[in-house]
């Protein structure tokens, strides 16, 4: 299929600083942690009695894929509003890539949709974003303090948590098909995408 407009996905471990290289790239960024289910969703995965919201299975990878999709095709649609402390969606908002050839679509689940939206004939890139992990823990903690995400003590142990599984978080990513890449030289590989995406008329 041969669409306007074609989709960079970032994938990468929490709190690794997606957000920030998605938007350094100067390119539309659609957030994909809006595509979280809702908390009272029965289909959510647990552990030890609790919503494990780490699992893809969290996520609706299905209702994301539409909506990159539809981006590719038509540049702009109807996309969700997530809060996270609300463990639901709370509105919707219209997405827009401003006739821009690219745009980035960035989650810890990025990497999980690398293959379908390459089926479909939209994929231009997909990478996974490697740091430090000391760095990338300090960064997670700082930034779901702040947001007020949960309680400081599941924080906390969440943190902990995700320090110890980044490594095979990165290797899954790269297993599903997303590069991993630090951020000088995912910045350049987006740009040489760029470039090869000129901006239609």
């Amino acid at each position: 299929m041969d669409t306007p407009h074609h989709v960079v996905l970032l994938a990468g471990p929490s709190g690794s600083g997606k957000s920030y290289i998605a938007r350094r790239t100067g390119l539309p960024v659609l957030c994909l942690d809006d595509f979280y289910k809702d908390g009272d969703d029965p289909s959510l995965p647990r552990r030890d009695g609790l919503v494990d919201w780490d699992s893809p299975q969290s996520w609706d990878a299905e209702a994301a894929v539409a909506a990159i999709a539809r981006l590719a095709r038509d540049g702009k649609a109807e996309v969700p509003v997530y809060a996270i402390g609300a463990d639901r969606r709370v509105a919707t908002r219209p997405f827009d890539v401003a006739g821009s050839p690219l745009f980035v679509a960035e989650g810890i689940f990025a990497a999980e949709i690398v293959e379908e939206c390459r089926r479909r004939g939209v994929l231009a890139g997909a990478y996974a974003l490697r740091r430090p992990r000391g760095a990338t823990f300090l960064r997670r903690l700082a930034r779901d303090l702040a947001e007020q995400r949960k309680a400081p003590r599941v924080l906390i142990r969440r943190g902990l948590a995700l320090l110890r599984d980044e490594p095979a978080v990165l290797r899954r990513q790269a297993g599903l098909g997303a590069h991993p890449l630090g951020a000088g030289e995912l910045l350049r590989r987006v740009a040489d995408l760029l470039a090869g995406h000129p901006r239609r008329s």
